[in-house]
């Protein structure tokens, strides 16, 4: 479920699945991505906080959706209801600030939304990482667009390709988190952050924000095209062995 509060202009949306490490359903992906449309629509949220409850960020979608859909034979016809993209393509839309608190694992979509993110804090026993060549699937999130951009194709090819995990410390060594601290210090740190942009002028921080940001357009073009691929990955035979290994660990 994703337990939502707001507190001095901000919104505070938890993913709250711990005994799945926060793995994202249908459902879930839907909920975080109508509560992001709200916080815009009124003038009373500055900033929006995504956390995840427990030991653990977000351990990417549920793989028993994907195996259940790899198994169906997938998804056809319009992918604009699929609930990652609903999901994606808001964060992409977000007029408001948005403020990412990191602990544990934060694997696959649990990884690419923070690149949505502007502001990223990080425990020192985080765990990001991209396994989606290890399931035969691929880059999804507009990941294959924005890692290389943010950190180098050689980094990005170590995030995507290889599949490697990646520390807090490599995380801000790469740009990809402003900072990292004890876990016990995640919710305090990033409460900091949170404060701070909601105490500035709103205007000039959606505005600012929006500069900085590279074409929605190509963002939104290239989680599409991923997405496709990786509905066609779904289906394949590799990646249907793949989900069935995982499954028998």
């Amino acid at each position: 479920m994703i337990n939502t509060s707001t507190e001095n202009g901000v919104m505070t949306l938890s993913i709250d699945r711990q005994d799945k490490k926060n793995a994202l359903t249908a459902a879930m992906y839907l909920e975080l991505a109508t509560q992001i449309k709200v916080a815009q629509e009124g003038e009373s949220l500055r900033v929006i906080l995504i956390r995840g409850e427990g030991d653990n960020f977000c351990a990417g979608n549920d793989l028993m959706d994907f195996l259940a859909l790899a198994q169906s034979g997938g998804l056809s016809g319009d992918l604009s209801s699929f609930p990652p993209l609903v999901l994606l393509h808001a964060l992409v839309d977000c007029k408001l600030p948005l403020v990412a608190v990191v602990q544990g694992a934060a694997i696959g979509i649990g990884f690419t939304m923070l690149l949505h993110c502007d502001l990223v804090v990080c425990a020192d026993n985080v765990r990001l990482q991209t396994p989606f060549v290890d399931l035969g699937l691929v880059a999804e999130g507009g990941s294959s667009l924005l890692l290389p951009a943010r950190v180098g194709r050689a980094n990005a090819a170590e995030i995507l390709l290889l599949g490697a995990p990646i520390s807090g410390d490599r995380a801000l060594q790469m740009g990809l988190c402003n900072s990292v601290c004890a876990a016990a210090e995640l919710d305090t740190t990033a409460a900091m952050y949170a404060s701070a942009l909601a105490a500035k002028p709103a205007g000039a921080l959606a505005a600012s924000k929006a500069l900085m940001q590279p074409s929605a357009e190509e963002i939104h073009k290239r989680i599409d095209e991923e997405a496709l691929e990786f509905i066609q990955r779904l289906q394949s035979d590799e990646a249907k062995q793949a989900l069935s290994q995982f499954f028998k660990r």
